[in-house]
């Protein structure tokens, strides 16, 4: 079995260009995974493990063969290297590099009520990874993002998702091309805004439906407002105007879900 024991090792340095540059992974077309219970869910997702790294000293073979096959390199990394490649403060000293996965809207597969949450433009991976853990806890049947800011492939959406990114059918795409996916599909969407809205709990989300939020600083784009099935709110009763995405996000999906009879 292969070891590294430096973190000066020239392998070591492209894994953490991988970690901090969304350049290195579009090159590569792979990413990091950090976690055994990150990349156990990743291989349900239908993920392409190719290498993992573990320090022998936190994890056993056992656990290592699990999740691993024939076509999976392991390597043996000492202390050093996995704290110059490890994100959190506490993991299980295993991590993993998996090859890239399409996020085209023509590769989602839907039910035939399918019942999906689009975000337009989140910027925070802390915000993406809690409307995927909302999505994840739901059900859906997809998150799309629209005119995506980050690369989902960020370590830090890995992270605060909690691994919800490889259990959610995901796909990206421009606002107009998303709109138009929606309308081929007959999916009626609901866009969360301020402007000329009625109250969120007196729609019918129990057919194919769609939950549009914004980000919190500007909301969402004309082009959603117009486009709209129905515009709708969730009424605030205290000074602010707004509340933080994910959380707005999940009041919207389990009233559909309410609907739905959970």
């Amino acid at each position: 079995m292969k070891q590294i024991t430096s973190s000066q090792n020239p392998f070591i340095k492209s894994l953490v260009l991988l970690q901090e540059k969304s350049k290195a992974r579009k090159q590569s077309g792979t990413f990091l995974i950090e976690g055994q219970r990150e990349i156990e869910l990743a291989i349900k997702g239908g993920f392409e493990i190719e290498t993992i790294l573990f320090l022998p000293d936190l994890i056993s073979n056992n656990q290592i063969a699990k999740l691993s096959n024939n076509q999976t390199e392991l390597i043996e990394i000492s202390k050093e290297v996995y704290q110059k490649l490890a994100y959190r403060d506490t993991t299980e000293g295993i991590l993993a590099i998996a090859k890239a996965k399409s996020f085209g809207l023509s590769d989602l597969k839907l039910s035939k009520n399918p019942l999906i949450l689009v975000a337009e433009s989140p910027e925070k991976p802390g915000n993406i990874g809690a409307l995927l853990r909302t999505a994840d806890a739901a059900n859906l049947d997809a998150v799309i993002i629209a005119n995506p800011k980050s690369d989902l492939y960020n370590p830090n959406i890995v992270r605060s998702s909690v691994g919800c990114l490889f259990t959610n059918q995901i796909a990206t795409g421009t606002t107009s091309e998303i709109i138009s996916f929606l309308k081929e599909n007959k999916i009626n969407f609901y866009c969360a805004t301020l402007q000329n809205s009625t109250s969120y709990h007196t729609q019918d989300y129990t057919t194919p439906t769609a939950l549009v939020v914004g980000t919190e600083a500007t909301g969402l784009s004309q082009e959603w407002r117009d486009n709209a099935t129905q515009n709708i709110i969730i009424p605030m009763q205290g000074e602010i105007d707004s509340m933080n995405v994910s959380v707005a996000a999940a009041i919207l999906i389990f009233e559909a879900k309410r609907q739905r009879g959970f």
